[in-house]
């Protein structure tokens, strides 16, 4: 996939981890209000559409998922290759595109894509990403021993570019999933998976940085993040593959290269991926809570002077779901939201977490700032649509 200086081995308009704050635009001279909200109205084309309170997802675990036993000797590359390896995958997929030709006539092409994947649990639960698997009409699975599986989709996230297939077979292989929260920078990294076809390459390096953010869709301003950084070589067919730390478990999904550099790959760490799977073999789908606010402005000192607002922070509403508990609760475009939860909202992210400890089903105290004067109003917490 081409954006930006990156690179994934699919299509190029995925999308994929958590959504982010949008940065207001600074405008000066203006007092909430009428003049205010037509600014408002002038702005919102220009703002790219979020959902910023669209957070984690909570936390399912499954007893079919595997643990690390970090107390394993280091292998060596040779024997985290015998560790893993068998449990790393093939992926191809058939996809359908629809094309009208200068006659209007419609015509269907079919594409095949390739990609990689890790079984993680031995009823046969297989991780990808996302954009492996994204919109294909057949999946097929190849084990490193020749095998081959029809496989049927479990569930898919678009926003953390992860997935799950469901293969059926028996004695099937299965990887050991470590906890990327020990994983540090300078240790070393085996990335194995299926690059251009080639079956069960494996290559190593070293884990490079950690907590690096990659663009998704510069338009809508979505990033993965929180991702491991490495040079352990990674091409086009390794996405959705391992990367794997000497002990010989998995700490990472293959997701990404930088297109315009040599070395510099990126994996989502495996808690994240097993959190998401987690709840994909639950309810085949990542559960969010949501308040359905969409679009905001960040209103910060500077912005609050110049608009000579009685207030120095806070988050200003540009967009909203109908019929929504942002909706329900009587907020409208203008309102700010000066705090959550008790805490100040200095940044989306800090709406973010507010909604993320409510949870689904729970009460969300925001302090709203409106016409020269601050109340507080308390709204459910539902999942996302």
């Amino acid at each position: 996939m081409n954006f930006p200086g990156y690179y994934r081995s699919r299509r190029g308009s995925f999308i994929g981890y958590f959504l982010v704050g949008l940065a207001g635009a600074l405008i000066g001279g203006l007092v909430v209000g009428s003049v205010f909200l037509e600014q408002v109205d002038k702005r919102i084309a220009t703002i790219p559409k979020s959902v910023p309170d669209l957070g984690e997802p909570g936390r399912v675990d499954t007893t079919e998922v595997s643990y690390s036993d970090l107390r394993r000797e280091g292998l060596g590359v040779a024997g985290i290759a015998r560790e893993v390896g068998p449990a790393v995958v093939k992926i191809s997929t058939l996809k359908e595109r629809v094309y009208y030709t200068f006659f209007f006539e419609r015509m269907v092409q079919e594409e095949q894509g390739l990609g990689s994947g890790v079984i993680f649990d031995r009823r046969g639960f297989v991780l990808t990403n996302y954009h492996v698997i994204e919109e294909a009409k057949e999946i097929g699975v190849v084990l490193s021993d020749g095998r081959e599986f029809a496989a049927t989709v479990v569930g898919g996230d678009y926003y953390t570019d992860l997935a799950v297939l469901k293969i059926d077979g028996e004695n099937l292989p299965c990887a050991t999933l470590g906890d990327s929260a020990v994983v540090q920078v300078g240790e070393a990294a085996v990335a194995i998976g299926n690059p251009f076809g080639f079956d069960n390459t494996v290559t190593a390096g070293v884990v490079s940085a950690l907590g690096r953010s990659v663009p998704l869709d510069a338009e809508q301003g979505l990033h993965l993040e929180n991702l491991i950084q490495t040079d352990a070589p990674i091409n086009p067919g390794n996405s959705g593959g391992a990367l794997a730390d000497e002990r010989g478990t998995v700490i990472g999904i293959n997701t990404a290269i930088y297109a315009e550099a040599q070395g510099i790959g990126f994996a989502i760490p495996i808690n994240t991926a097993r959190q998401i799977a987690g709840e994909l073999v639950e309810f085949g789908k990542v559960r969010r809570p949501w308040i359905g606010i969409t679009q905001v402005w960040v209103i910060t000192p500077e912005v609050a002077r110049d608009y000579r607002l009685g207030i120095d922070h806070g988050l200003a509403i540009a967009g909203y779901v109908r019929q929504s508990p942002a909706s329900s609760a009587g907020l409208r475009r203008g309102d700010i939201i000066t705090s959550a939860g008790g805490k100040a909202t200095k940044s989306v992210a800090d709406l973010r977490d507010a909604v993320n400890s409510v949870g689904i089903g729970g009460k969300l105290e925001l302090a709203i700032y409106r016409d020269g004067r601050t109340f507080t109003v308390s709204l459910s917490v539902n999942e996302a649509p």
